[in-house]
């Protein structure tokens, strides 16, 4: 039996292992947890790099929170940290934040984990330069084209501005212009300003060199006074010029498009517009087409395709030309025999027009080839497209003139001719080598080459280019000893391949309308459209080719020769052009000029002054009367004329007919609307009218 002391001492021992055990002992010792680890926050600041405030929440490990940079501030791992900045001292505005977690604004979020920068950037403030706008005038009339320069100036040790201005009156806008040595020159264009006093507005806008310098900025001139002109047309009744004919309302046709199921929409159209004369088979395929078999030679540059079956020369003939009361022009082969082995055959030539008697028409003219001067045409001949060739085949007891001539004594013969004489010498040499064999030439014009056309020159210019080259080959004829022989214009148009939506705008309209004055007034003794039907530029698959440019005014999404719509099937000239018939601005000259072009009338001289640059006048005989075509080339300015008569100082009635940009804009929503027309009734002389812009007027005077 133990004794009490020991007793006492296991008691003690077992009391100290439970107390042991209960304290997680067990004979392994004690663990203490590591502190928190503590890192740095740094905040800096650029543009002030000091004594920017800052909000700093929430208060770090030593109890700072707010401080102006650059100062620290000490946090756990893992604590979320917001920094704000606020306005630095001066002018400077905030702009970025760098080095945070998150920013929106002025607000920093930081997620501690190690040490950290964070960067506050402020911007120095802009300088609003100062615009001064000088014109060059501070007195012009719509006649008169403005230049203003327009200066920018930061002021002071500041750099020189750099970026664009652009200068604003009323409803004119100038394209932006770039800045030079601070200053620019912007031309605005005649009719751009209204009458009355205008200011013109600068606005500038910094380039990205300038952008952190100098904010946008404005200036405005003094009042710049703008005067209407008065033009004055007068009309020489005891002038008389060239005898006018109605066969310068002409169409082309071509074999390829269906004239049996379309004849009548062609024939409805050709009316309304006034249409007198027709040209077939149809440009270069004349070379290539054979009107026997109605088929085409397969030989390049111009085979490949094939005449409707539908518009066999017989249907021509009973179809178009007899019931619209046409003139008919046919262009003979000269490119190809029927075989396609060798140059065209006279024989075939005289055989057509055998066939027209036959069929009930004289054929008024007859060329021989198309363009033949230029390798764009079919050639077979040993030389191709080689004047003297050519002139070989006019002449003689087996050529074509001999032959169409013993076939149809009252069928003129013609040769081509291509007016500036950069081809070889084409005109010198058939001119002088054919003399004797031909009864007229014809000539092509197409003042523009695709992609680059211009409504400024189309509008301004093109029509008188027609008159110059025409002057040429009158020039020309007197050399090869053939003066006054007549011309005809075979073919016209704005661009000589790929037209794009230009020609179905104002533009050509307006330059239609003045090619038929220029080509009355010119004496020319026939013309032919570039081309009535069928003749939509389409690309590959479809879809339309052509200019579309901005730079080109209208909206159409197509470009198309025709001048009629051939309706809603003709691909993408379908879309937009009306139901088929529809008439172009051209077509709408080719009407209002069915006023004008009346036989046995004369032309008259019409004399221009004050504003020439946008004013144009024709003017001609009329049922014992005077008809003047005048013409505003002015796209934004509407023209006061006053119109006067040598011999005349009253009349009986007045009526105006327009056709204008206004009514052409209609089309933008698919409205192709008809001219108008104003009864002025009795009128004493001079007649004040005002011209609207981009507009030709037919006035009748009686």
């Amino acid at each position: 039996m133990k004794n009490l002391h020991q007793i006492a001492a296991l008691w003690v021992a077992v009391s100290l292992a439970t107390a042991l055990t209960a304290c997680g002992g067990g004979g392994g010792g004690s663990t203490t947890p590591p502190p928190p680890t503590a890192y740095t926050l740094t905040v800096n600041s650029v543009n002030p790099a000091t004594g920017v405030g800052m909000t700093v929440s929430p208060a770090d490990n030593n109890g700072a929170t707010n401080g102006n940079t650059s100062f620290t501030r000490t946090y756990n791992s893992g604590t979320a940290v917001t920094v704000t900045a606020t306005s630095p001292t001066g002018d400077n505005t905030f702009a970025s934040w760098a080095g945070c977690t998150t920013a929106a604004t002025v607000t920093c979020h930081i997620t501690i984990s190690a040490n950290t920068a964070i960067t506050a950037t402020f911007d120095s403030p802009k300088t609003t330069p100062t615009v001064t706008v000088t014109p060059a005038s501070f007195s012009i009339t719509t006649a008169q084209a403005l230049s203003a320069a327009v200066s920018v100036s930061g002021g002071g040790s500041n750099p020189v501005p750099t970026g664009s201005v652009t200068l604003s009156s009323g409803t004119y806008t100038s394209s932006a212009a770039t800045l030079s040595s601070g200053s620019a020159t912007i031309n605005v264009p005649a009719g751009s300003l209204a009458v009355g006093s205008d200011t013109l507005s600068a606005a500038y806008t910094p380039d990205s060199s300038s952008s952190s310098t100098y904010n946008t900025a404005s200036g405005t001139s003094a009042a710049v006074t703008v005067a209407a002109v008065v033009s004055t047309v007068a009309v020489d009744q005891t002038s008389i010029g060239p005898a006018v004919t109605d066969q310068l309302l002409g169409m082309n046709l071509a074999a390829w498009y269906d004239i049996h199921t379309n004849a009548t929409p062609i024939l409805n159209a050709f009316n309304v517009a006034g249409i007198k004369a027709v040209r077939w088979p149809g440009g270069s395929w004349s070379d290539v087409y054979h009107w026997q078999s109605n088929s085409n030679c397969q030989a390049p540059p111009n085979g490949g395709g094939t005449p409707n079956s539908n518009s066999t020369f017989a249907n021509f003939v009973s179809e178009i030309a007899i019931p619209g009361g046409l003139d008919v022009a046919l262009t003979a082969n000269y490119g190809s025999n029927a075989a396609c082995t060798g140059g065209g055959d006279p024989t075939e030539a005289s055989s057509w027009i055998t066939k027209a008697l036959a069929d009930g028409i004289t054929v008024s003219h007859m060329t021989v080839g198309n363009e033949e001067y230029g390798s764009w045409e079919e050639d077979l001949h040993a030389k191709p497209n080689d004047p003297a060739t050519y002139a070989g085949a006019v002449v003689g007891a087996g050529g074509y003139y001999s032959l169409i001539k013993a076939a149809s004594p009252n069928t003129l013969v013609g040769v081509d001719v291509e007016a500036d004489n950069v081809v070889g010498g084409w005109d010198d040499t058939v001119l002088a080598n054919a003399k004797g064999s031909y009864d007229f030439v014809e000539y092509h014009f197409y003042p523009q080459a695709p992609g680059s056309e211009s409504d400024a020159y189309l509008v301004q210019k093109a029509s008188q280019d027609l008159t110059k080259n025409i002057n040429t080959i009158k020039s020309e004829l007197t050399t090869a000893g053939k003066p006054n022989t007549p011309i005809y214009v075979g073919e016209m148009g704005s661009v000589y391949s790929s037209p794009g939506k230009q020609s179905w705008s104002i533009t050509q309209g307006l330059y239609a309308g003045q090619a038929l004055g220029e080509m009355m007034n010119d004496g020319v003794v026939r013309a032919t459209w570039w081309i009535g039907f069928g003749n939509c530029d389409e690309g590959a698959g479809g879809t339309a080719a052509g200019n579309m440019s901005s730079s080109l005014y209208g909206w159409q999404t197509f470009g198309a020769y025709n001048v009629f719509s051939d309706g809603p099937t003709d691909g993408p000239c379908g879309v937009g052009s009306g139901p088929i018939g529809t008439m172009s601005p051209t077509a709408r000259a080719f009407q209002l000029f069915s006023n004008v072009a009346v036989n046995g009338e004369s032309v008259l001289t019409a004399g221009v002054t004050g504003d020439t640059t946008n004013v144009r006048a024709y003017a001609a005989t009329h049922s014992g009367g005077t008809i003047l075509v005048l013409f505003n080339v002015s796209q934004t300015a509407g023209e006061q004329v006053t119109v006067s008569l040598s011999a005349q100082n009253s009349s009986t009635d007045v009526s105006v007919e327009t056709y204008s940009k206004a009514i052409y804009d209609q089309s933008q929503t698919n409205v192709w609307s008809d001219p108008t027309t104003t009864d002025m009734g009795a009128q004493n002389l001079p007649l004040t009218l005002m011209l609207a812009p981009w507009s030709m007027n037919v006035v009748i005077i009686k």
